[in-house]
Formats: C-alpha cells, sequence, structure tokens
C-alpha cells in the first residue's frame, strides 16, 4: 500500500506525490502546527522532548500521528507502510513513539540533508504502537526537500538504513528499499514493452518509476494551453497527480492477509517550490488545496484543523477553511 514519488523538472521544480492506501477509513483531517509547540515522545518517562523549531501542515491517521505534510521550509516527509520494519531495542535511547517520527522531522529540519545528518545519530529509538484497526504500525519515512533531494528511511532488523540522494524518487512498500531497486533494474532492462500492472507493491513501484522518468520536465506545448495561467506549476502538479492516480488501488479492494495491498483512501502532491500542497480524497469529488502563504505557522500561531473526515469536502484554495482547535494527543507506545 502506498506509493510516493518525487518529480524533478526544469529550473528547479520539484512536486512530492504519494498515494496513502489503507484496509478503511483512517478519519485523516488537516492540521496547521505552528512553530515553538512543546513535544515529547508519546512513550511515558523518559520518553524524548522538544520544541518544534519549524511550523508544519500534516495530514493526520486516526488523529493519533501524523502521517504526511510539509513544514515551513518545504521538507515534506511521507509514511508508507513496510511489513519488514523492525525498530531494534532501545539500547539507552529515549523512546518516540512513530506517530510522531515524521513530526519530529517537520518541527527539527529544514533540508533533506539536516536531516539526515541528524537522524543518522539516532537521536532516539522508535516505538511502534498498534494502531486502532489492530495492526502493528510498521512504517518507513520519505523525506524531500526544495533542492530535489530525497532519502529513504527504513530501520531493518534493529538498525536504520538511510537511502540518501536526487535519485531515489519512488518508494512503495514490501520488499525493503534495496532490493526494491534491484526489482526495478530489471523492469528498466524491459523498457515500455512490458510494464508491469497489478497493485503489488514491486509493480506499483516499477510504473512510478517509468512514469516520473518520462512525464515531461519542461512546458508541454500540446496541453500548456489548458492549464491554469499556463504555467508549469501547474503542469507539473498535474503530471504527478496522474502518476499517483495511476498508481492507486481503487477503493473497496482489499488482500486479506497482505497488508501491501489495501485501496487508496487519499492522495496528496506538494509544491515545493511555490509551497502548495494538494490534498485528493479518493472517496469525495474534489481534490483542493492549502497555500502555505495563506496559513499562519509563526510561534504563537494558534493549532488549527480543516477537517476532511466524515465526508466533508472543499474547493479551491482551504487556508481558510481551518479553525483553531486543540492539538490531537499523538498515540502512545
Amino acid at each position: 500500500m502506498c506509493t510516493r514519488v518525487t518529480y524533478l523538472g526544469d529550473n528547479n521544480l520539484v512536486v512530492t506525490g504519494r498515494s496513502m492506501d489503507w484496509g478503511e477509513d483512517m478519519q485523516s483531517d488537516l492540521w496547521v502546527f505552528p512553530a515553538g509547540m512543546a513535544r515529547n515522545g508519546a512513550c511515558g518517562a523518559g520518553s524524548l522532548e522538544w520544541t518544534s523549531k519549524y511550523g508544519s501542515l500534516i495530514v493526520s491517521g486516526y488523529n493519533i500521528g501524523t502521517a504526511d505534510g510539509v513544514n515551513e521550509k518545504g521538507l515534506v516527509g511521507n509514511l508508507l507502510y513496510l511489513a519488514e520494519s523492525d525498530y531494534g531495542t532501545l539500547n539507552g535511547k529515549a523512546p518516540v513513539s512513530i506517530t510522531l517520527w515524521a513530526q519530529y522531522a517537520f518541527d527539527n529540519y529544514a533540508t533533506v540533508a539536516e536531516a539526515v545528518a541528524g537522524l543518522e545519530l539516532e537521536p532516539f529509538r522508535v516505538i511502534s504502537p498498534i494502531l486502532p484497526n489492530g495492526r502493528a504500525a510498521s512504517l518507513h519515512l520519505s523525506l524531500s526537500d526544495p533542492s530535489g533531494d530525497s532519502a529513504i528511511l527504513e530501520y531493518i532488523e534493529g538498525k536504520l538504513t538511510i537511502h540518501h540522494g536526487r535519485e531515489y524518487q519512488v518508494m512503495t512498500n514490501s520488499p525493503v528499499f534495496d532490493q526494491q531497486l534491484a526489482l526495478n533494474a530489471y523492469w528498466k532492462t524491459m523498457g515500455d514493452e512490458f510494464l508491469p500492472g497489478t497493485i503489488s507493491a514491486a509493480d506499483r513501484f516499477a510504473r512510478a518509476s517509468y512514469f516520473v522518468g518520462v512525464v515531461p520536465k519542461s512546458i508541454d506545448k500540446n496541453y500548456i494551453s489548458a492549464v491554469p495561467e499556463q504555467k508549469m506549476q501547474y503542469q507539473a502538479v498535474a503530471s504527478v497527480m496522474g502518476i499517483m492516480r495511476s498508481a492507486s488501488t481503487p477503493l473497496g479492494i482489499t488482500t486479506p492477509g497482505k497488508p501491501n495491498v489495501s485501496s487508496t483512501i487519499w492522495r496528496t502532491v506538494t509544491d515545493h517550490q511555490n509551497m502548495i500542497y494538494y490534498f485528493d480524497s479518493a472517496t469525495t469529488p474534489n481534490t483542493f488545496w492549502v497555500d502555505l502563504k495563506d496559513v499562519d505557522l509563526s510561534k504563537g500561531a494558534p493549532v488549527k484543523k480543516l477537517a476532511v473526515a466524515g465526508g466533508k469536502y472543499y474547493a479551491g484554495n482551504a487556508a481558510s477553511f481551518f479553525v483553531p482547535t486543540e492539538p490531537f494527543v499523538f498515540g502512545t507506545a
């Protein structure tokens, strides 16, 4: 379940998209978290504590954790399912619930390189709780930023593995990332004659890699006249949204015993340069967006929520519909 793609266009245009695939309604909402928020790792006594340096716009999962989002510096994070995840033991490190893993990155880092430098020191140990649907929170994390830099972070056999570089544009689920790269290398030898078409993670990886490699990196004269304001940024967003939809699983499809295969429930696309975050629900008819220039992420600003759960939907720039709300409590481990 889930697919993530980072598009690298001309003139330093960078767009990251992801699909969220899950076996049920995740009751997601959008939240504005300002800088200066006091955090703790939600693991009881001894949990890591910090104060957010940067504000962020996030999508919640069950309103107990951060599943996706972008911070005020354009750092994007996406949590995807990975059955092989093994977070190891504490080894004397302060614990942090996995519900805060992406949020920790948003709160503390401006770039992927900065995040990698900080996280590879393992300042905490991730603790994975059981989610409300009874599944373990077995997740890996992708990061991307306005420079086009990317990182994929996985805990395998208790050890943190980081793949860091602009070339890591695609992530799905099982198997672990280095094996996905090997599988994708095989499909690249086949060209577009035998592009795999199932909803398995490996096939979605191959398709997403192919499409992100062939979509135009500059203005497409065949279609730009139909694009709002004839701007390349909107063409790029439309291209990435098309990739995310092509890698999505139709609503209602789940496979018992195979947690990597579930229906797509929503998609996000982030325009890093222009700081616009798009939300595309698979259960309601409208795609809407939030222009981060229209939300207050400064220290002392209120926490705000845009209710999406329960079938609520919006059109256009939804920044003005956020309302001050007490922040949710991150899920404990």
